[in-house]
């Protein structure tokens, strides 16, 4: 068992502000959510795929809250991955470490306690509810793995939380880590060359935020490999006690490399040599940990929307690149997956759409209870046969899906926008970068 001395050294790591650190790059969106959040006295719980910035965020939110003039020691940030704490980690080990806390620092007001990765210890939900309960602390957790956080948090602690989903770095986001500030027409025309290129990276190597800070193209390669490997083993295989490593980490390549496609396990029964049951586990387990997104064929009809396969995009293009051996093929499907996280981003259920004449609509965003918005996703819609599909899809859809006919319908690609009049319908056609960044709606 961990010694009280062996706990009191983490805390004094782990809670040392006025030790100089690495420059972080401020992700507002993020951090005014989390503001107000954590002012409604809710537990405020951070969720995402595992090196998504959701430990930086907090760390921002601590130093925000020492300028605002709260003490340091009115602040406990416990870091749940630390090895000198691996073996202990129980219930009991929080209240522990909450007594050394009140014992040694000496907090004078309520205490904002920060548990990063919190989904690591066992039952942890009850010991966050006590606290809760008896008003004894401000809490603030993260997780990477959605379905524990989602099972434990749910049950337990229902109207106790509020919950914080972070990304990967958006569009916009990534400029700003390349020390780039794009908020104008005139700021895009400006460095439209240095967008262009930037897009071109964000594409291709994803929006993890240390990788985008990674100029060596061989680390970067390196470090996407040790990500791909640390969500499989820690937050799947080991979470999950997995056996049979070797065909979880075949299936994960297999759904990233072919990210924004429409999964059939039927179909990879056989390729793989898996029972369907296995298959759609290991599916879940890999959704759990952020991933993956799987998004339903839309209809009104809960039942048809579960019984149809479901569509997979990768939670970062940069992930996908490493299932592909850091080919350079697929850039449509890569194109149309940056949209969809960017959508995820924004709010909203989506979907993907299939008409009677299997004509697909890339995706369908409903909000309230009314479809928002239909949209097809393409490299160039300049070639007519290329626009005459994207176009009759979208037409199609309108047509046979009830209630969508007030939705907007958009096409996003490279290039110069434009307005598509058709059946007494418009097809609004936006460039995809400028749509990224806010630019164009």
């Amino acid at each position: 068992m961990i010694s009280d001395n062996e706990i009191l050294q983490a805390l004094a790591d782990w809670n040392d502000w006025s030790r100089p650190e690495s420059a972080t790059v401020p992700r507002p969106f993020y951090e005014e959510r989390l503001r107000a959040l954590s002012a409604t006295g809710e537990i405020v719980v951070l969720q995402g795929v595992r090196r998504c910035g959701k430990s930086t965020i907090l760390r921002n939110a601590v130093r925000r809250l020492l300028a605002e003039g709260v003490p340091r020691s009115d602040i406990l940030f416990v870091n749940l991955e630390d090895p000198r704490i691996m073996g202990s980690l129980t219930p009991r080990l929080l209240t522990r470490i909450r007594e050394l806390h009140q014992r040694h620092f000496r907090p004078v007001g309520t205490p904002h306690i920060f548990l990063d990765e919190v989904q690591n210890i066992a039952g942890f939900d009850k010991w966050l509810l006590t606290e809760y309960e008896l008003q004894r602390s401000r809490l603030y957790v993260t997780g990477s793995n959605a379905h524990l956080l989602g099972r434990e948090i749910g049950t337990v602690l229902s109207g106790r939380y509020l919950p914080l989903m972070v990304h990967p770095l958006s569009f916009t986001e990534f400029l700003a880590f390349r020390g780039m500030s794009v908020t104008t027409p005139f700021d895009r025309v400006q460095q439209r060359i240095e967008i262009a290129a930037a897009f071109d990276d964000y594409l291709f190597w994803g929006a993890f935020p240390r990788v985008v800070r990674i100029e060596d193209l061989e680390i970067k390669r390196l470090e996407l490999r040790a990500y791909f490997d640390s969500i499989l083993l820690r937050d799947v295989a080991a979470r999950h006690r997995l056996d049979n490593v070797e065909s979880l980490l075949n299936l994960s390549r297999y759904l990233l490399a072919n990210s924004a496609t429409i999964l059939s396990l039927n179909s990879l029964k056989g390729s793989f040599g898996n029972s369907y049951h296995l298959l759609n586990n290991y599916v879940e387990y890999l959704e759990g940990a952020f991933l993956i997104h799987r998004l339903p064929l839309f209809d009104w009809s809960q039942k048809r929307r579960s019984a149809n396969p479901k569509k997979i995009h990768a939670v970062d293009t940069g992930l996908a690149a490493v299932a592909r051996g850091f080919s350079r093929r697929d850039s449509g499907k890569m194109l149309e997956t940056v949209v969809v996280n960017e959508l995820l981003r924004r709010g909203g259920e989506l979907y993907y759409g299939k008409t009677s004449k299997a004509l697909e609509v890339d995706c369908i965003v409903q909000k309230d209870g009314r479809i928002e918005l239909l949209l097809q996703v393409c490299q160039e819609i300049s070639d007519p046969k290329t626009r005459n599909r994207e176009i009759r899809a979208l037409l199609k859809a309108v047509a046979e899906i009830p209630h969508c006919r007030d939705a907007r319908l958009m096409i996003l690609s490279h290039g110069q926008g434009e307005a598509v009049r058709q059946d007494g319908l418009k097809i609004s056609v936006v460039d995809v970068i400028g749509w990224l960044l806010g630019l164009e709606e």
